[in-house]
């Protein structure tokens, strides 16, 4: 049985965690079932987005520790479904938009930080709940710690506190707060957003923020200049600039 839905609305997926009854809780299946969601969304050239939303009143609540779900089994480091989920998050070449709808917490907040862009609902509470249950949040700190840094870790991790989404934009974790029923419509407006870009630079773009600020400054520098040459010439970017020329909208090629 499948715990996740996929829609195609105008040019984006919608993948919906829909296990409503367990607050979302990520099962074994669930991280399977969502990462060949993204798998199906990266493949289809007619999505410009990707959005991960819950149904029901929780966003995610984390692993699924009743039914005996680790997110450390199968393999230690890369190899862990968990942590390849992550991964898929960041590598996929469309935006990935986390549509907070309700309480995030451990595994859950993971999926938050590994997301593009996050709009959350004011109502909503996060927590790193890990040492409540006298675990720490080690996978999802791959993807949380260059969000928050580790001043803020310090706080959220060590305590496993509540904090709201205002303070989670504090804290880097969240661009956008609005209201319950503004959620949809903020999503639309990011959505629409992403698709005034080309596709190919809007791909390289998430690439470039990935790849820049492992390298060193130099070689940064020569990698970004080598990246842009190799734009240049394209046949999206000739149209960009063109369309900007002639004050029109690009048609950009498929």
């Amino acid at each position: 049985m499948s715990h996740v839905r996929y829609e195609t609305r105008g040019p984006a997926a919608w993948i919906l965690l829909d296990r409503p009854e367990k607050r979302n809780a990520l099962s074994a299946a669930m991280i399977a079932q969502i990462a060949e969601a993204l798998d199906r969304a990266s493949a289809d050239d007619a999505v410009r987005a990707v959005v991960v939303t819950g149904r029901g009143p929780a966003f995610c609540a984390g692993a699924d520790l009743e039914a005996g779900v680790d997110l450390a089994d199968a393999g230690a480091g890369p190899r862990n479904p968990f942590a390849r989920l992550l991964q898929r998050f960041q590598t996929c070449a469309k935006p990935v938009i986390a549509v907070v709808n309700g309480p995030a917490f451990g595994g859950g907040l993971g999926l938050v930080a590994a997301a593009d862009i996050v709009i959350a609902s004011s109502d909503v509470v996060f927590s790193f709940s890990e040492v409540r249950l006298g675990l720490i949040p080690a996978m999802i700190s791959v993807m949380v710690l260059p969000r928050i840094g580790p001043h803020n870790a310090r706080r959220l991790f060590l305590t496993g506190r509540r904090f709201t989404a205002e303070e989670a934009v504090g804290y880097g974790l969240v661009h956008r707060v609005t209201s319950a029923d503004d959620l949809e419509a903020a999503a639309e407006d990011e959505i629409a957003e992403i698709a005034k870009g080309g596709p190919i630079a809007v791909a390289e773009a998430k690439r470039l923020i990935r790849e820049i600020p492992s390298l060193p400054e130099n070689e940064a520098f020569h990698r970004a200049a080598a990246w842009l040459a190799e734009l240049v010439g394209s046949e999206e970017a000739r149209e960009g600039v063109a369309a900007f020329v002639e004050k029109r909208p690009p048609k950009w090629p498929q």
